[in-house]
């Protein structure tokens, strides 16, 4: 399997399609790389060069203990860019992935990065706060993790239908959907399930935000029932110079997946690669 080896010992496992610009995705939470099979055949499809990788602890990469916090998340994504030597590079980050993507702007600068996208992602911050108040309160994070800890395979059966807007009037997600997630989400560790709960609620990300100084597109659907698109998807676009916002109307968490959204993504992500 190709992985890449980071500073402490942890093989990061990726996928590498096709040949071009590079353009690497990083997945959400407690998805693994599996979930940009889609957009990776797409840009493969276009000539770009796909890579996406499983987070530490997540799919087949190494199921260390610790290590689940973002500036860790960002160094290896650091080790996996310089790793393979990828440069004018053009990162994709959904939910979580969204903090790695800013936090690796924030502590690596973008010396080697073309441009961003940030699809249903949590930047600048999660949390309920006197200041955020648009958040999502402290008690939802701590029920995901006594779900977790209580009963994982039902807990993520249950959350899949959330994730996808399932319980809506006239959802194009399907039951493929939901198994995808499931089986996805059991391939976490139980640790990083509930570590990554408390790194991507309460990580602050206004900063490194004010670094980015590429081109960057903004994705976020305005039914997203886990990362609410007033408190993340429309202020990033505020604070990043020069973003482009682009709502989704009804989408869910999981654009990149349920059909009909994810074709819209995928050509509007090829578009913004051709700029």
């Amino acid at each position: 399997m190709p992985v890449c080896t980071t500073r402490d010992g942890v093989d990061i496992f990726y996928k590498d399609w096709g040949q071009g610009r590079p353009v690497v995705f990083i997945h959400g939470w407690p998805l693994n790389g599996d979930a940009w099979q889609d957009q990776l055949k797409a840009v493969a499809d276009a000539g770009f060069r796909g890579i996406a990788h499983d987070r530490r602890g997540h799919g087949r990469s190494t199921p260390v203990f610790g290590g689940y916090d973002f500036d860790t998340f960002a160094d290896d994504l650091n080790d996996l860019l310089t790793g393979l030597d990828l440069r004018d590079v053009t990162l994709v980050a959904h939910s979580m992935g969204g903090g790695e993507l800013a936090r690796y702007i924030g502590r690596h600068g973008t010396g080697r990065v073309r441009s961003a996208v940030l699809l249903s992602a949590i930047p600048p911050l999660m949390l309920q706060t006197r200041d955020n108040p648009e958040g999502v309160p402290q008690q939802a994070f701590d029920d995901i993790k006594a779900g977790i800890l209580q009963e994982r395979s039902q807990y993520w059966q249950d959350a899949a239908v959330p994730f996808f807007s399932a319980n809506r009037e006239g959802t194009k997600a399907t039951r493929g959907n939901r198994d995808a997630f499931w089986y996805m989400a059991m391939s976490e560790t139980i640790e990083g399930g509930v570590a990554c709960v408390d790194a991507f609620a309460a990580t602050d990300f206004h900063d490194d935000l004010r670094k980015f100084d590429v081109p960057t597109l903004v994705v976020h659907g305005d039914d997203d029932q886990i990362v609410p698109i007033d408190a993340t998807g429309r202020k990033t676009a505020e604070i990043v110079a020069d973003a482009e916002l682009k709502v989704y109307e009804g989408g869910s968490h999981g654009i990149a997946l349920v059909p009909g959204d994810k074709e819209r993504f995928n050509a509007d992500l090829l578009a913004f690669l051709q700029k």
